[in-house]
């Protein structure tokens, strides 16, 4: 209801209103069976997650806010599936599941799967979370590093810092890797699990989804029918079948968080230890300028394999990726030059 009120289209706005009242009916339909007087409902005001919903509709428009609800609608949808006395319910939460994701720009299987399955991030965890981390860890401690070198020239100090860096900045990545990990594979296997269910509780329905997704693959009417026949006679053929096919996921391979996590954490040891290593093994100037130039090599390196995995121009990567960190590293370098001028009188 809320979104009705903030809905500009009249038609849509009309529908998330009605959608809002066949809330309240299954709302009063539970509040019967549990003994509770109905005309004590009224829809929530003031809970934060619908004040963020709004809020984010407000600024972003409700079609961009749609994927939120359509979460929300499909865990419903699952748990009314569970429920004996809640059959019907079930079944109209479904329908408005798929008008959500229709009204948010979905209109097939494949274009409703991508939005099911939200703004996540691409699968290949481990690799992203590698590649992420030599370039976090080279900037974070080249920089940092620059940075107290900029404002001592004792050599314990400064691998003091690096040290710190490196660790502290590992175990932070690693962490957060993990966590992104496993909420993007709890999404995906909310995503199967609500398929699981579906193909329990409306199996024609599911079989003829699958029988128009292999006629736009190209088969015929007859030969579709029967591809999508024999798969539902198998229940975990067919749900295979469905979340590759209308989901885009495999349930064997939804992203380990721990692959993610460890690739991450030594990725970034891997780069935060280039600017650290030569005052592991020298003092003073000749161990700043090997730094400096073994940092710098870093970069355009790994600049140059960025623009190679996303096909762009290699000068151009390694230019970009130079001129970024080595800015960063100089503005630290400065700062810290500052500071230990000031702080040593």
């Amino acid at each position: 209801m809320h979104l009705s009120a903030i809905e500009r289209d009249p038609k849509r706005a009309a529908r998330l209103w009605e959608m809002g009242l066949a809330e309240l009916r299954h709302a009063r339909t539970w509040a019967e069976k549990l003994g509770i007087d109905p005309r004590q409902l009224k829809p929530t005001r003031y809970k934060i997650r619908t004040s963020t919903v709004g809020l984010a509709a407000r600024i972003f428009g409700v079609k961009r806010v749609l994927p939120w609800v359509v979460r929300s609608k499909a865990d419903g949808v699952r748990a009314y599936a569970r429920d004996p006395e809640a059959r019907e319910i079930a079944h109209e939460e479904r329908s408005h599941h798929i008008e959500l994701l229709e009204m948010a720009g979905a209109v097939g299987p494949s274009e409703r799967a991508s939005l099911e399955k939200g703004l996540l991030a691409a699968r290949g965890g481990a690799v992203r979370a590698a590649v992420l981390g030599v370039n976090d860890g080279l900037v974070s401690n080249f920089s940092l590093v620059m940075g107290v070198a900029g404002g001592t020239t004792d050599p314990s100090i400064i691998v003091l810092a690096g040290a710190a860096g490196l660790f502290a900045g590992a175990f932070s990545m690693a962490a957060g890797e993990y966590v992104s990990v496993r909420s993007q594979r709890e999404v995906y296997e909310r995503l199967i699990e609500l398929e699981r269910t579906e193909l329990a509780e409306w199996p024609e329905e599911e079989e003829a989804e699958l029988r128009e997704i292999y006629k736009s693959k190209g088969l015929t009417g007859e030969e579709a029918a029967a591809v999508a026949g024999r798969l539902m006679a198998d229940p975990d053929a067919a749900l295979d079948a469905m979340s590759r096919e209308e989901l885009g996921l495999s349930p064997s391979d939804l992203g380990s968080p721990w692959t993610a996590a460890i690739s991450s954490f030594a990725a970034f040891v891997v780069g935060a230890s280039v600017p650290l290593l030569p005052f592991l093994l020298g003092t003073g100037n000749p161990a700043l300028v090997v730094s400096a130039g073994l940092s710098v090599l870093a970069l355009a390196i790994v600049g140059g394999a960025l623009a190679l995995m996303t096909s762009r121009n290699v000068l151009w990567g390694m230019t970009r990726m130079l001129i970024a960190g080595g800015a960063a590293a100089a503005v630290t370098f400065m700062v810290g030059r500052i500071v230990g001028v000031s702080l040593g009188g």
